[in-house]
């Protein structure tokens, strides 16, 4: 993405572009799997917020690229009472920096496969699941 007449050349998304590339990415997945995520809150922040970092214990918060908050699907009742609706978080920032450290793959890709991890998540699958049908630590 340029900016017309710019001196500088590309310039990086901001957080309304970034959003818009994760709404086109979730427009794009199965109708089923848009319908399970129909109550499922989007957002897109430059990183995450520092106690999120702390309760990880992450180094930095340059290692988070997405998050699910929530209780997955297969783990909700309606007994269950929600106090707060389940989000995915894309973390703008670190998923710039992963895509220009990799160089291999395009930001729109890379948006999408951050998006779908965290929603398998909402969906009730692990890491290991989703591993074995879009294995990106090669």
């Amino acid at each position: 993405m340029t900016e017309p007449d710019s001196p500088d050349g590309p310039l990086a998304p901001d957080l309304a572009m970034m959003e818009e590339m994760m709404h086109a990415a979730f427009a794009s997945l199965p109708p089923e799997v848009r319908g399970a995520c129909a109550d499922l809150a989007l957002r897109v922040e430059d990183f995450p917020a520092e106690d999120i970092v702390e309760e990880m214990e992450l180094e930095s918060a340059w290692d988070l690229t997405g998050l699910y908050q929530g209780v997955p699907l297969t783990e909700k009742s309606t007994w269950d009472a929600p106090m707060a609706p389940d989000t995915v978080w894309l973390f703008r920032r670190p998923i710039l920096d992963e895509w220009i450290e990799r160089g291999d793959v395009g930001l729109a890709a890379l948006v999408t496969h951050v998006l779908v991890h965290e929603i398998a998540h909402h969906l009730g699958w692990s890491d290991d699941d989703i591993r074995r049908v879009d294995d990106w630590t090669l």
